[in-house]
């Protein structure tokens, strides 16, 4: 069957619906344009993912949003989420290190900190006096680029980056600290350490540059109900809107059509777009791009990729005596097979008060490189999460139930050289007009980024086609089978 678009307006295609591709597709309404999404997976949203267990709502992939940036918050807002915006009920996490759970430190920098002071218990003596050399040390020539790892740890030691660093970054990126760029993953500290002799004047430095914007407040904000609602209300905003969103489509090929315009195979059919916003993993943005920017699909194929499970649990509450906090970090160098804990009764009230009767918690495993734990089936999983979860808690109840949730090639690493591969990216595809992308493997994967990214694209594919005088419309075979219609 047959059939032509929605007459008025410029015709964009968004390729992908996870949040970055949502968000893109709501940046391009805003400019006028007529939008078409299109996702090969059955569900929009992404890595956030809202999920229940035992009855209770839950988030089944990221939990949580940097408050400290706008632009996560106002999409939200934005599409109808502000009374349900809320901050943890508790922030005050953990460390598992040297046989007991120690307060997080305070006054750090991605893990980085300030001064030796409160970190008695964390780390050794050794490792105490070692920061205080720092002043000692000659600067160090950072160049373009420098692992963050191997920076702190010239300066500071390898236990901070072992015991503070390490569990921070595996946390965000499921990397490794010794190979993660200090320029991509944490750019303030970058330029700080640019301008400064020593690492402690650097982290001094974004403190007080942090102090003087005045960011006060929750760093995080959750949403009652889940993160993973967000991508859901952002799809029924731009529906109402007027934006057809296909889900099981997936995009086997993009082309530069005859003068301006693209022409893209979509589940099987062709479709004809005045420009197109691509916001799918590297890999597969890759696939895409080979034949009109084969530049760029080199380089989007040599970014790796980190795979990672979560592991929810519910238990009775009566049942499930925790510490106080709201969960916590495990160093890689303690061995364990869990990197990281969070009790999300604890942390997120809205979970607490709609299960008076439950405690939920989730556990997280696998890291950059690490392959074996993740061969492991779920029951296995399970046991091994309850392994560690008794070792640093006490927790020896039984859970009610188990969910497992598998985030295979999930998260895209940033190594040294990282921002300037994204450039290359860019500038291969610089001559091509209506043509743009974005999402995690570029410019951050905190949600925040991802959204930022794609407001970017959007506002580049507007760019693109604000000059053009006379846009001819395109007709549109109908995609059938996509739901959203």
């Amino acid at each position: 069957m047959s059939g032509s678009h929605r007459d008025g307006g410029r015709h964009a295609v968004v390729v992908g619906a996870g949040i970055a591709g949502l968000a893109a597709a709501h940046r391009l309404l805003e400019h006028g344009a007529r939008v078409t999404v299109l996702e090969a997976s059955e569900r929009v949203g992404g890595k956030l993912l809202p999920g229940e267990i035992a009855g209770a709502r839950v988030d089944l992939g990221a939990e949580s949003l940097l408050a400290r940036r706008p632009e996560a918050v106002g999409l939200a807002r934005a599409v109808g989420l502000a009374d349900r915006l809320q901050p943890p009920a508790t922030a005050s996490a953990a460390l598992w290190t040297r046989g007991a759970l120690r307060p997080m430190p305070k006054g750090h920098v991605m893990g980085v900190p300030g001064t030796a002071a409160a970190l008695a218990g964390v780390l050794s003596d050794e490792g105490l006096a070692r920061i205080g050399r720092d002043a000692e040390l000659p600067p160090t020539e950072i160049g373009d680029d420098v692992a963050i790892g191997e920076y702190v740890a010239e300066r500071f030691g390898r236990e901070v980056v072992d015991r503070l660093v390490e569990p921070l970054l595996g946390g965000v990126y499921a990397g490794d600290a010794y190979r993660i760029s200090m320029r991509s993953a944490v750019p303030q500290l970058f330029e700080a350490a640019r301008a400064h002799a020593t690492l402690t004047e650097a982290v001094r430095a974004v403190q007080a540059k942090t102090a003087a914007a005045r960011q006060t407040g929750p760093v995080f904000t959750g949403v009652a109900g889940g993160v993973g609602t967000l991508p859901l209300a952002v799809a029924d905003s731009l529906r109402s809107r007027g934006a057809r969103i296909l889900t099981g489509t997936p995009v086997t090929e993009l082309r530069r059509e005859p003068g301006d315009g693209w022409r893209l195979v979509a589940g099987g059919e062709v479709l004809h777009a005045d420009a197109v916003v691509v916001a799918v993993p590297a890999p597969a943005a890759a696939h895409l791009l080979r034949a009109e920017a084969p530049g760029a699909a080199a380089e989007l194929s040599a970014v790796e990729y980190a795979s990672m499970a979560l592991i929810t649990l519910a238990y009775r509450r009566d049942e499930a005596r925790l510490p106080e906090g709201s969960g916590f970090l495990v160093p890689p160098v303690e061995g364990r097979d869990i990197k990281a804990s969070t009790f999300a009764s604890r942390k997120w009230g809205w979970i607490a008060e709609e299960n008076p009767d439950l405690t939920v918690v989730r556990t997280s495993v696998g890291r950059h490189g690490e392959t074996e734990i993740l061969r492991r089936d779920d029951d296995e999983l399970v046991e091994l999460s309850r392994h560690d979860l008794k070792a640093a808690t006490g927790l020896d109840a039984a859970p009610v139930a188990a969910r497992v949730t598998r985030w295979d090639d999930g998260l895209p690493q940033y190594p040294v050289g990282h921002h300037a591969r994204v450039a290359r990216v860019r500038a291969h595809l610089a001559g091509l007009s209506g043509l743009a992308v974005c999402g995690a493997a570029y410019d951050g994967v905190g949600v925040p980024a991802c959204i930022a990214s794609a407001y970017a694209a959007a506002d580049q594919i507007q760019g693109d086609l604000r000059g053009v005088e006379e846009l001819t419309a395109h007709p549109v075979q109908s995609l059938h089978g996509g739901a959203g219609e």
